[in-house]
């Protein structure tokens, strides 16, 4: 593929927000207090059909039942939280089992699908959180179970790497499907390239590369929680590269060079709008950009698959001095306050800028590739797009996902290549 650089004149900051017009209000929002047992959003969306097939047609159903029996077995709060950890790393090892062709599918559902590890988690945090156990659990205590249930069970703590030898390392993220007011049945590739890739040995002309994932919520909270910097920060100066993926725009992959400070608002999976600055400890050495240290130039020129590959240089910004926001098709300018990067203003930007943040914290900046890689959004067929009449798959759908994954590890053998001996080599140096 022919080296391209993006030169984008207007970003729909909202199509990277969401790839639509946001079903919620784009205002700062707080979530109400609810009581231990109440559900969330996210969980409410069980009850819809199109969750409830996808656990049929994947085996999954019986996950959230079978956690249920358990935990109800349970006599204290430490026998609760051994089962807790159990179940949860099982959960994650059986959905990456079952994406990478291991055990039984439990299902005509495609293997590569990551639905039915999203909804049956969700299945297990409403079970959780509506538990009446015989002995006491305190509010505190219930908070830490579902922490344990949600890092387990999304890869975050399963992280390994073989010790020693020349085997590369690579981190790979990925994140749960969102926008599902809008179309319930969607699925996030970024997700379902982590299951694939897990653990798995891509074979580079450096010598072969480990591959380990994790996958993070669609939430904000969780991200104002440190949920990136407690899972990264361990791997960070241990990896030789890292990348952040997620879902972008319609058609192409972008590697995107400059991550932004900003919060734009659009709603997350609880339907909460977080309209500010990126929260991150120490703010007042926050600088408002970040910049990606991936080989982009050899990325984008590689033939890495059938979608193309951009290196997306756009921001959107108020330059120093000015109060109106801009777009710079060439990165930002000094002094300027960021209000987008170039994977926009939604949690897709904020990993992306966490991680490369927290890349440049730990004074790795000059010697580790990181940055982010946005797909292109999953297509259902041709006749399958009326989310409330249309099929949870069909052949295209699975087609696109699979080219998706595909294209991700092609990236990832010609992001290794470029960087050996070289790390950042065609990196630009950032403007905070």
């Amino acid at each position: 593929m022919t080296s391209l650089r993006v030169r984008i004149g207007v970003l729909g900051i909202a199509l990277l927000s969401g790839l639509a017009t946001p079903t919620t209000a784009e205002a700062t929002t707080e979530a109400s207090e609810v009581t231990s047992a109440a559900p969330t959003v996210e969980e409410l969306r069980l009850d819809s059909a199109a969750p409830k097939e996808i656990l049929r047609r994947s085996g999954f159903d019986s996950v959230a039942p079978e956690f249920t029996r358990a935990l109800g077995k349970t006599r204290s709060y430490a026998d609760a939280r051994r089962l807790v950890v159990r179940q949860g790393a099982a959960l994650w090892r059986r959905a990456v089992d079952r994406a990478q062709g291991r055990g039984p599918a439990g299902g005509d559902l495609s293997r590569d699908d990551d639905r039915p590890l999203y909804w049956a988690r969700l299945g297990m945090t409403r079970e959780l959180r509506s538990w009446e156990p015989s002995f006491e659990v305190s509010d505190d205590q219930r908070a830490a179970l579902l922490g344990e249930l949600e890092r387990n069970s999304r890869g975050q703590t399963s992280i390994r790497y073989p010790c020693g030898g020349t085997l590369k390392r690579v981190l790979v993220t990925g994140f749960d499907p969102f926008t599902l007011d809008r179309d319930i049945r969607i699925s996030n590739p970024s997700g379902a390239t982590a299951l694939a890739l897990d653990g798995t040995v891509i074979e580079t002309a450096d010598g072969p590369a480990r591959v380990e994932t994790a996958m993070f919520p669609v939430r904000w909270q969780d991200f104002t929680e440190g949920t990136v910097e407690r899972t990264l920060k361990p791997y960070l100066p241990k990896v030789d590269l890292f990348t952040t993926v997620s879902q972008g725009r319609v058609g192409r992959f972008d590697v995107e060079r400059t991550n932004g400070a900003w919060r734009g608002g659009f709603g997350d999976n609880e339907n909460i709008g977080r309209t500010e600055t990126v929260p991150v400890a120490d703010p007042g050495s926050q600088p408002q950009w970040t910049s990606t240290t991936l080989p982009y130039q050899a990325i984008v020129a590689a033939d890495t698959g059938r979608f193309p590959v951009y290196d997306n240089t756009s921001v959107t910004e108020i330059p120093a001095g000015g109060t109106v926001p801009v777009v710079r098709a060439d990165g930002p300018t000094a002094g300027s306050t960021a209000r987008a990067g170039g994977g926009g203003d939604y949690l897709s930007n904020e990993i992306a800028y966490r991680a490369t943040l927290l890349r440049d914290r730990l004074g790795l900046g000059a010697t580790l590739p990181g940055g982010h890689v946005h797909t292109p959004v999953l297509q259902f067929g041709t006749g399958n797009t009326d989310p409330a009449t249309g099929a949870v798959t069909d052949p295209e759908f699975v087609r696109n996902r699979l080219d998706i994954i595909a294209q991700v590890r092609s990236i990832l053998t010609v992001a290794v290549d470029a960087s050996s001996g070289s790390s950042g080599q065609d990196a630009e140096a950032g403007v905070s």
